[in-house]
């Protein structure tokens, strides 16, 4: 597929972690994935309720802007999720299209450029004409050029489960197969807006559900953890400076990713002694988040998971997906029962101050939190 041209509407700041990927094909393959900082009130991606309820917004009606995007902008992305329910594709394909057609084209329907076009690459999703996509004027309707963008996902196995950026990357074959990511938080928010939270709905179905504990949302996200309970909060009175909210469940309950991303730390976090004594259970007031993993998700957002009950099933570096065990529920750390500890930190901030409410965090993605109003 057609080399990315320069984004004029969102900028990409830097690559944060490049990664091994071992493809279905055997061969391994270096891949990165990009992120970019965006406002602090971005952290509200999802601002629709609902999960999918009515038909999707009508292109010809008046559009808002959303982010950079501005009315003729949106307008094609509603031509993309109108598409995409017409063939009756589940949501999660398209929050995939748009932010496909985000990063080709940033939803723009791209005409001949010139020396400046990358070979013959047109429309939203730069399709050429000269490697079968269709004519000049076809590859420019926009209906045509999502139809075939569908189409082509489609025949992918397994493309529902699969992260976006090697969903798109599978479609596009793209010079850049990492530059997809960064566009699911927007996406995911394009969709919920201009389809009544359909991102909030089951990624896989068509039926437009909300989804239920370990199922995975049209946003790509997933409860950490099955059948919790919500114990202790984010910063209440009585815990001001706890960063993030226990799941309260079994020992041994598989703790899984809560998006795609990749693993950025595991480590035995030390005590308020500095010992390194995770292999035990832990107390309150031994200090230490215990046998810790932390993930970076697209939009520099990263999730933090603690007091495993032993070293974690995952590697930093490691490419994981939405619902992937990371490990298993323990007390090890400050802990006075076997749970969760869950965090979510903005801006790829590790610290106090990045950190953000994740029930709050949560509901917005489709995937609310066991008990969490």
């Amino acid at each position: 597929m057609s080399l990315p041209r320069p984004r004029p509407v969102v900028v990409l700041v830097a690559a944060v972690a490049t990664f091994a990927l071992l493809c279905c094909g055997g061969s391994l393959a270096a891949l990165a994935y990009s992120f970019y900082s965006q406002k602090q009130n971005d952290s509200q991606l999802n601002l629709s309720g609902g999960c999918g309820q009515g038909s999707p917004i009508n292109p010809d009606a008046k559009l808002p802007s959303i982010h950079d995007y501005g009315p003729a902008q949106i307008r094609n992305a509603a031509i993309i999720i109108n598409v995409g329910a017409k063939l009756k594709l589940p949501p999660r394909a398209w929050v995939i299209a748009v932010a496909t057609a985000m990063q080709e084209s940033a939803l723009t329907n791209l005409g001949n450029l010139g020396k400046n076009n990358d070979f013959d690459s047109l429309g939203l999703f730069q399709q050429r004409p000269s490697t079968g996509w269709g004519t000049p004027a076809q590859v420019t309707d926009p209906v045509y050029a999502s139809t075939k963008f569908y189409q082509k996902l489609k025949t992918i196995s397994g493309w529902q489960n699969l992260p976006l950026t090697e969903a798109a990357q599978k479609v596009q074959v793209s010079a850049y197969p990492d530059a997809y990511a960064k566009h699911e938080p927007v996406a995911t928010q394009i969709v919920n807006m201009l389809a009544h939270g359909a991102a909030n709905a089951v990624g896989n179905s068509v039926a437009m559900v909300c989804t239920q504990a370990g199922q995975i949302a049209a946003s790509g996200w997933t409860v950490p953890v099955k059948g919790a309970t919500v114990g202790d909060r984010f910063r209440t009175p009585q815990r001001p400076k706890h960063n993030g909210v226990d799941l309260i469940v079994d020992r041994h309950t598989p703790i899984m990713a809560a998006a795609s991303g990749v693993v950025a730390r595991v480590k035995c976090d030390p005590d308020f002694r500095g010992r390194l004594s995770c292999n035990s259970d832990g107390y309150v007031g031994k200090g230490g988040c215990g046998w810790m993993v932390e993930v970076l998700h697209a939009g520099n957002v990263m999730t933090r998971y603690c007091h495993m009950v032993q070293p974690p099933d995952v590697k930093v570096g490691q490419v994981v997906k939405a619902g992937q065990v990371l490990g298993q529920v323990g007390m090890s750390g400050n802990a006075s029962g076997p749970h969760l500890h869950f965090e979510v930190h903005l801006n790829n901030d590790r610290s106090s101050a990045g950190a953000t409410d994740p029930v709050a965090f949560m509901k917005q993605q489709g995937a609310p939190l066991g008990g969490a109003g």
